[in-house]
């Protein structure tokens, strides 16, 4: 994340411990975003001859893009729900679950404050 990020309520997200300029009134809580998603057979398989020939995989990237802003957004909801305007020191992790390593597991979490 390059600075911090806003959602539609206002709400900032930023990796590091303060947001400039803006001293922490409350801390809240951690909080937390996670999304599961499957992989499809048929992108499986173009990704695959992709990475044998060369070349990004641009299916996988968004995948990725959407786990990633989905798992923010709950965070940030989470958030709201306590009453806080900014979420400090997230955290994104990315795991591949299931028996065929089939899904993926993307999950963001960080201390919800008021500033």
């Amino acid at each position: 994340m390059a600075g911090p990020w806003k959602d539609a309520r206002g709400i900032i997200v930023t990796t590091t411990h303060t947001v400039e300029g803006r001293p922490i009134q409350d801390y809240l809580g951690v909080v937390t975003g996670e999304v599961i998603v499957g992989a499809n057979l048929f992108r499986d398989l173009f990704a695959n001859i992709r990475d044998i020939v060369g070349g990004r995989s641009g299916s996988y990237e968004r995948i990725l893009r959407d786990a990633r802003e989905q798992a923010i957004e709950e965070l940030q909801a989470e958030c709201g729900s306590r009453g806080g305007n900014a979420v400090v020191g997230v955290d994104l992790d990315y795991e591949v679950i299931g028996d065929t390593g089939s899904m993926l597991m993307v999950s963001a979490s960080g201390t919800a404050v008021k500033i």
